[in-house]
């Protein structure tokens, strides 16, 4: 009975859009077609109104904006408008307006795109408004928003339909705005500092410049197989042969890699190359650049994430791969002589590694468990092994390393650089071994780029050279947890025309049922166990409801996901759940799972799983299906299951 009353209070979504189209086709039959209109003239944001309230007040402004609230009292109502600056209130009088525009105007629905001619003032709440003298319907809403008091909170769907995220969310609004002032701010400061900005091909026939795979296409009008770009590198790198000094590219490059909180397969670079200098200076642009684009956008060198303080404005500090590794893993790299003897102290410390891996590879493994996590201040790590860069200058003083260094905050790397490789010779045998290891399965190794070398055997200058990941700046820079968080419009896997309008259905309405049918024809799943087993024994294992806080991908594995859990207990849980093939690890954030929360921890890739999540598995015409068993939200943390 209850759900027959709930099921009658519910809006009929399907019943509203009618009413709105008809709304519409009465206004184009009455010539009052808004989609006739092709401009408005905008002298005011809502932002500027209220900033200069003191020098606009009694003055007449027009905006132009979404309605987001309306309440209609008789002969005079108000309004609440949206534009990209922020809301404001309009206060409609039928007396100011007239009375068949006030009439138009009470048919206008929350979501329509209107324009509001009138005088600036303030109410007797004091919230200051815009007294109207004209409201234009400039275009009909035909969708439904989400409900006004919760948003668009569903995750998924707020990726998929940015445009309504932008609309209902405020927060997501001002972190995109942010994120193009953060790209403004490093153009004017690399301009300033004499760089030119320039732009190389998407499209090349030898990916390189990053251990990355590519993407693959085929150029019908060549007849030749392409690649999109992995890196800005070695395009950039042929300008400096050419002589310009100084250059910098911001654009999109290409990885054909796995999605998790920090990565997306396309994202957003920044290269720059500087001749005439080296890594050290890289180090000190970066400094400097950092610290001017948090002032200038936050007004602060001081950050917060996630309740952590990070400090640009202190000198960033500068520490060596070994001696990183020494600090937090308790191994002196120096004393490291052989690779029997570096895979002798993997094994001992449970870092996973392959048989092609060198002693340098090694080391970068033992730096990726033990010290990253701890970089959170702004740190520079240099001095990499020779084996994991192909592109970069040996140490004169020691040819096992090379002059590289990489940029952490917050346990992430922000940045890559180098003293550039600038001898085609040695050049040509650190590609050469790439195309060893290509052929020994690593996938991501470069492959050998005659033109590049020829440039190089022209002559290129000694360099400094550099890439900043942009999303993870402005991830850090806004707060944003997901880099999916400050990309527009992230990498989604496709969905079914019949998934789509089921969103689209959710999105209008909330409280309104979508169901799926399923056909359960074709699943075969494993008989049930005959077995008894003692109460007692089951009793031992406590299942328990957990929140995901955070999910990625486990570095070096296909199949690993890594959750942290609350659990209930105030202390975050860790479990690894090889589920990868089924899920990528943003669309799990925020879910509640079930666990078994009393299983003695084991080691998975070197780091320490503590209880085993829940999922059912069934078989589909011979290939196996997984499905995470996820609960209602309202469930708490730490709920026992009996």
């Amino acid at each position: 009975m209850a759900e027959q009353q709930k099921k009658g209070q519910e809006p009929d979504i399907n019943q509203l859009r009618k009413v709105r189209r008809e709304k519409l086709a009465d206004l184009q039959a009455n010539g009052q077609d808004p989609f006739q209109i092709t401009k408005y003239d905008v002298t005011a944001h809502a932002a500027e109104v209220k900033e200069k309230f003191e020098e606009l007040e009694g003055k007449h402004v027009s905006l132009a904006g979404r309605i987001m609230q309306k309440r209609v009292m008789g002969k005079a109502s108000f309004c609440n408008i949206l534009d990209q600056s922020g809301n404001i209130q309009s206060y409609v009088a039928r007396d100011s307006i007239g009375e068949e525009s006030y009439k138009q105007f009470k048919k206008m629905d929350i979501g329509d795109i209107v324009g509001i001619e009138g005088e600036v003032f303030k109410t007797k709440t004091g919230e200051i408004s815009i007294h109207a003298s004209a409201v234009t319907l400039l275009s009909k809403s035909l969708q439904i928003l989400p409900e006004k008091y919760h948003g668009l909170t569903n995750t998924d769907m707020r990726y998929r339909q940015r445009y309504v995220d932008l609309i209902m969310n405020p927060e997501a609004r001002d972190t995109f705005i942010k994120r193009s002032k953060i790209v403004s701010a490093i153009r004017r400061y690399l301009d300033g500092q004499g760089f030119l900005e320039v732009e190389t091909p998407m499209l090349v026939s030898n990916a390189g410049g990053a251990a990355a795979r590519p993407f693959e296409t085929h150029f019908n009008a060549l007849n030749e197989d392409f690649k999109l770009r992995i890196s800005l590198e070695l395009y950039l790198k042929r300008l400096i042969v050419g002589g310009l000094e100084r250059v910098y590219e911001i654009g999109r490059v290409f990885r054909n890699e796995g999605l998790d909180t920090r990565h997306n397969p396309e994202f957003t670079l920044m290269e720059l190359y500087q001749a005439y200098t080296d890594y050290n200076g890289m180090m000190d642009l970066t400094e400097n650049l950092y610290r001017h684009v948090a002032q200038e956008v936050l007004g602060t060198t001081q950050i917060v994430y996630k309740g952590i303080e990070i400090d640009l404005g202190k000198p960033f500090e500068r520490i060596t791969m070994v001696d990183a590794v020494k600090k937090y893993a308790g191994v002196d790299w120096n004393e490291v002589e052989t690779l029997e003897q570096a895979r002798a102290l993997a094994d001992e410390h449970h870092v996973e590694y392959e048989e092609r891996h060198k002693k340098g590879d090694i080391l970068s493994l033992f730096f990726e468990e033990f010290a990253e996590e701890h970089l959170i201040q702004p740190t520079f790590v240099m001095d990499h092994p020779i084996e994991i860069s192909p592109l970069t200058k040996k140490k004169p003083e020691d040819p096992n390393y090379v002059e590289r260094f990489e940029f952490f905050m917050n346990g992430w790397e922000m940045a890559n650089a180098y003293s550039e490789l600038n001898d085609p010779i040695d050049q040509r045998e650190r590609f050469r071994d790439q195309e060893e290891q290509l052929a020994q399965g690593n996938d991501e190794a470069n492959t050998t780029d005659e033109d590049f070398l020829n440039a190089l055997e022209i002559g290129m200058p000694p360099t400094g050279g550099i890439g900043f990941g942009i999303d993870r700046m402005c991830m850090l820079l806004t707060g944003s947890e997901a880099i999916r968080d400050v990309l527009l419009f992230p990498t989604m896997k496709t969905q079914g025309a019949a998934k789509n309008e089921a969103n689209n259905a959710a999105q209008a309405a909330p409280a309104a049922e979508v169901k799926e049918v399923i056909d359960f024809s074709k699943v075969e799943i494993e008989p049930l166990f005959k077995d008894d087993v003692d109460f007692e024994t089951f009793s031992k294992s406590d299942f328990r409801a957990v929140k995901v806080k955070d999910c990625v991908a486990v570095p070096k594995s296909k199949k690993l996901l890594q959750f942290t859990l609350d659990d209930g207990s105030g202390e975050d849980r860790t479990i690894l759940s090889g589920i990868h093939a089924y899920y990528e690890p943003e669309e799990l954030i925020g879910k509640t799972c079930i666990a078994i929360t009393n299983l003695p921890p084991r080691k998975m890739m070197g780091i320490d799983s503590c209880g085993m999540l829940i999922s059912a598995v069934h078989q589909e015409e011979g290939e196996e299906k997984l499905h995470l068993l996820m609960v209602d939200d309202h469930i708490p943390a730490g709920a026992k299951l009996y």
